[in-house]
């Protein structure tokens, strides 16, 4: 998901391009999804931009708008694969582009558009808005362009690290801290706290400040406070005057390791080993030996074992694999299985218990009679054996007898 460093890109790219320009005509398709889950359609967005002058664009984590020369005006996010392109320019970082088949880059309008537009110039300019998974949102805010963070659903949201330095102090974050008790990289991602830290931000942020990723924002001391403060101020600020090219970020970010989760990278350059750690679904990824905690973790944390460089790839895809069946029955076997399993029990148990007695007197005359051990052979019987049985065939026949002279009376 793009966050703060890419956000602050798209931005540049829009001062750069849009900025003082007026809009001539919008292409918007009616994405029920993009554009509906907010309060608005396409052709509302079109109508909205069409003939309006461009007097800023700018941003509060991962929202970004457009300020026009009268309401309303467009606020976007991104969502998971969100994008802002334009024509004969690349906006996008290398990577975004390495994903991308032979001549994709170049076409236009590119794939999965939501919205196109241009402006009155000669040349004009040419910017699309992408969305391959239709997670991103576009909304319209009716108000004063100066007023836009004063609305939903940037008012809800906490500051932004870099834009609203003034306002993100150390003892900000103290205080925020403090009154949670939550683990601090939960905390972290949360937007209502703070604005544009996401899962990759989250992990570079705490891997520099020295702290473990699932323990209690509120067990912190004064001095680590201080020292993620810090953390995140540099890391922020760094990834965003670098536009969030990644190319581009220090080397010993933990950024460039991360990703290799199963394909062998598994230490920082110097030396500082990395693993993944999951609590509710959320993996992170730190540095065992030096984020060590020093107070209470969330429960339920699962740590997956680092994996060495040196070790073949098979034994890597191993640690992939998929879990033993008792671990499956223990966590993620729904209850319901597990009683039909219980019931099954008592069945078996009914058929070995509660067979009557008579078949099985039966059973062990026929098996002596026909004198055959289970493997075909011979089986040898003693004369006690034989004496047993024949009292037994005896004694039923008297009782069949007695029967039968009964009903003749």
């Amino acid at each position: 998901m793009p966050e703060i460093a890419e956000i602050a890109r798209i931005v540049h790219y829009l001062r750069l391009h849009l900025v003082g320009k007026t809009v001539k005509s919008v292409n918007a398709l009616d994405d029920p999804i993009i554009f509906g889950k907010v309060g608005t359609t396409g052709a509302e967005v079109a109508a909205a931009l069409t003939g309006k002058k461009v007097l800023d664009a700018g941003n509060q984590g991962k929202y970004f708008w457009l300020v026009l020369d009268s309401p309303p005006h467009p606020v976007m996010h991104f969502g998971m694969t969100g994008w802002i392109h334009i024509k004969n320019d690349r906006t996008a970082y290398t990577n975004y582009y390495k994903k991308m088949k032979d001549g994709e880059a170049d076409q236009w309008p590119p794939k999965f558009w939501k919205f196109q537009l241009q402006t009155d110039d000669d040349p004009a300019v040419e910017i699309a808005f992408t969305d391959p998974r239709r997670l991103a949102r576009v909304r319209l805010v009716d108000c004063p362009g100066k007023d836009i963070r004063k609305h939903s659903p940037l008012v809800e949201n906490g500051p932004d690290p870099v834009v609203d330095a003034d306002i993100f102090t150390e003892d900000f974050l103290h205080k925020k801290m403090k009154a949670r008790h939550v683990p601090i990289k939960a905390l972290l991602l949360d937007q209502k706290t703070l604005s544009g830290i996401g899962n990759w931000v989250g992990d570079e942020v705490l891997y520099h400040a020295e702290l473990h990723p699932e323990q209690y924002c509120d067990e912190f001391s004064d001095e680590q406070i201080k020292k993620l403060y810090e953390s995140i101020r540099y890391v922020c600020q760094t990834a965003v005057d670098k536009l969030g090219d990644s190319d581009e970020f220090p080397e010993d970010w933990i950024f460039h390791h991360r990703w290799g989760k199963g394909k062998g990278a598994s230490h920082m350059p110097n030396g500082d080993k990395l693993a993944f750690i999951t609590v509710g679904g959320r993996t992170s990824c730190y540095a065992p030996e030096v984020q060590k905690k020093s107070g209470h973790i969330a429960p339920g944390v699962k740590e997956e074992p680092i994996v060495s460089d040196e070790e073949p790839t098979k034994k890597k895809r191993t640690s992939k694999a998929k879990p033993k069946k008792e671990d499956v029955d223990e966590e993620d076997e729904p209850p319901k299985k597990q009683k039909r399993a219980s019931r099954t029990k008592p069945k078996e148990e009914v058929d070995d218990d509660d067979e009557p007695q008579k078949k099985k007197r039966r059973a062990e005359d026929d098996s002596v009679k026909n004198g055959r051990a289970a493997n075909g052979k011979t089986a040898k019987v003693s004369k006690k054996q034989q004496e047993t049985t024949e009292a037994r065939s005896n004694s039923g026949s008297n009782r069949r007898s007695g029967r039968l002279s009964t009903r003749g009376a």
